[in-house]
């Protein structure tokens, strides 16, 4: 960063500072730009393992979050906001308990045949949706098939079960009937699903929001309104919604209904929807809710609370660059912006919250190798890092090529305060490069996705968590033509790593894990992405809150154990 710009920087944190601690506090909520797809952690909160009781405290937890939910349709949802109220108010085949292992949900067991393509589910005869219907293997196969109709428009359905289950691909571009999916109703407590080729992670595939059960009947009554308000919601898990207020928010409560409804201990969650920093940590001081998340300004104010936390997440956030415009279409122009921004200043001072550089598409402590057990970060390094000078060549290699002076570029950020604060330091750091303007455009979370979705941008602040626990769930997205690539980018030996990982190299976990090593390097030699940082979030909670597991996929929290003791 420009020397000036960057004292600039620092004193108008100070001044943000001194004026959040005269008003009594203030808080940033959980969009630093939260990317599509599912997010959070390994570690717990609350005390690790402890069963607890809630004893005469009121069973009342409060909330808060920065965006509305876009969808609470499980065949549409594509970000984490979603994906969190959906894996609280419904249970798929299995759920995540407290160490990210699979514990049984609708699903009482499962067996698995010799050459790991089909699975048959045992489903447990005691579930019921909340309106009274019990929960059977139909209301997995419709939901499936639902998911993969090329009819229903879902982005997640086909890059989930794509190459995953069996003819899910072809029914997605409508060479297949959907009565042709690979998942049968044997009978009402009998699942049985054909796979492609094994597939190693699928059974925490199962516990993921796309792969939820539906309830027909139900769905096709409300048509269109289908998952639109409270009214139009249909629950088989530990909560149901009661009221939805769109862009305020939303309460849900105790499923009476739920199979396991004698171990859920919280009455009632309530979430309001609080995009301001101030905002959310005067509610936190004042009572009102009952964890929040903290920009910059408020970690070394709160820092030495009792109530502070620090939570690792294997999330990534990082930039996209669409290659079908003429600037970015330049490999060297997309290098140049790899290189150009300083992260360690914005881990250490624009966000202040644990999270760290990132120098791959894979974050640390993740997953490891089947071989020694070393991580894929450790063992594939440093791939992308801060380097100015590297950075100015690239980018006047490119202005040459293109015959261009002077560039601008479109930049699709997000609205929240720790967004803004991101996207104009990114800003003054891409402006760094010669004869380079950067309009930054923020916007609302759902307008981003739509945008993201239709490739309605050049550069975009993006972020992605997992699906699942492999390393599939951040390489797999860039394959030419995938469900989330949304960047234009397109190589056949990419794909071929892949691909070939993914089928021929299934049950021979260490070629696998080869190639994915080989992936991720290709990738960033392509500049398909510039990483930026693997998130932490600095929180307050209160201390009577307990039994909340943090999940690294799928749900960012499990709220089905938590209770509230000593309030």
């Amino acid at each position: 960063m420009k020397k000036s710009n960057w004292l600039l920087l620092v004193l108008a944190l100070a001044l943000s500072m001194f004026l959040a601690a005269c008003s009594g506090g203030g808080d940033e909520s959980a969009d630093d730009g939260s990317g599509e797809g599912s997010e959070d952690t390994e570690q717990q909160e609350g005390n690790e393992g402890e069963e607890g009781t809630s004893g005469d405290s009121e069973q009342v937890l409060n909330l808060s979050d920065t965006a509305d939910i876009p969808t609470m349709d499980s065949s549409m949802a594509t970000d984490t906001v979603a994906f969190q109220w959906l894996g609280s108010t419904k249970d798929g085949l299995y759920r995540l308990d407290e160490n990210a292992n699979a514990e049984p949900g609708i699903a009482k067991d499962h067996t698995m045949s010799e050459d790991g393509t089909t699975y048959t589910f045992n489903l447990r005869e005691d579930a019921n949706w909340s309106n009274g219907d019990p929960v059977t293997a139909n209301d997995f196969v419709y939901a499936w098939q639902r998911a993969v109709n090329p009819d229903t428009g879902s982005e997640y359905g086909p890059y989930m079960m794509s190459g995953v289950i069996k003819n899910a691909e072809a029914i997605s571009t409508g060479e297949m009937e959907v009565s042709e999916l690979g998942v049968t109703a044997v009978d009402d407590y009998t699942l049985e699903v054909q796979l492609e080729q094994p597939t190693p992670y699928f059974e925490s595939l199962t516990a993921f929001g796309t792969f939820l059960p539906l309830n027909q009947s139900f769905v096709e009554e409300q048509g269109d309104s289908y998952a639109q308000e409270a009214e139009s919601l249909l629950s088989n898990g530990p909560f149901k919604f009661e009221s939805w207020d769109q862009g305020e928010g939303w309460t849900v409560v105790k499923n009476e209904e739920y199979w396991d409804a004698e171990n859920v201990q919280l009455d009632e969650i309530n979430v309001n929807v609080v995009k301001d920093t101030a905002t959310g940590v005067n509610l936190y001081n004042s009572g009102e809710i009952d964890r929040t998340n903290l920009s910059s300004e408020f970690v070394d104010e709160y820092r030495s609370s009792e109530e502070f936390q620090i939570k690792d997440e294997p999330t990534l956030f990082y930039l996209k660059m669409n290659q079908t415009g003429d600037i970015l279409s330049n490999v060297n122009a997309r290098k140049a912006i790899q290189y150009a921004i300083n992260k360690q200043d914005m881990t250490d001072v624009i966000l202040n919250n644990g999270s760290k550089p990132s120098t791959g598409h894979m974050p640390e402590g993740f997953v490891s190798s089947p071989g020694t057990d070393e991580g894929f970060r450790e063992m594939n390094g440093d791939l992308v890092t801060y380097d100015l000078e590297k950075a100015k060549e690239h980018w006047a290699t490119a202005k040459e090529e293109l015959g261009m002076d002077s560039i601008e570029l479109e930049y699709l950020g997000g609205d929240t305060e720790t967004a803004k604060k991101l996207d104009a330091y990114i800003k003054d750091q891409l402006e760094q490069l010669e004869g380079l303007t950067v309009n930054v455009s923020s916007v609302p979370f759902e307008v981003r996705l739509e945008r993201d979705t239709n490739m309605n941008y050049q550069l975009q602040f993006a972020g992605w968590g997992p699906d699942y626990i492999d390393p599939n769930t951040f390489l797999n997205m860039w394959l030419t033509d995938g469900g989330n690539n949304h960047t234009g980018y397109a190589s056949e030996e990419y794909d071929s790593l892949i691909n070939e990982a993914n089928t021929d190299l299934a049950q021979e976990p260490e070629a696998r894990w080869d190639n994915f090593l080989e992936a991720e390097k290709l990738l960033m030699d392509d500049a398909v992405l510039a990483p930026l940082y693997q998130r932490s979030l600095a929180q307050l909670q209160k201390p009577y809150v307990k039994g909340v597991y943090v999940n690294p996929m799928g749900a960012d929290y499990t709220y089905k154990y938590a209770y509230i003791e000593g309030k």
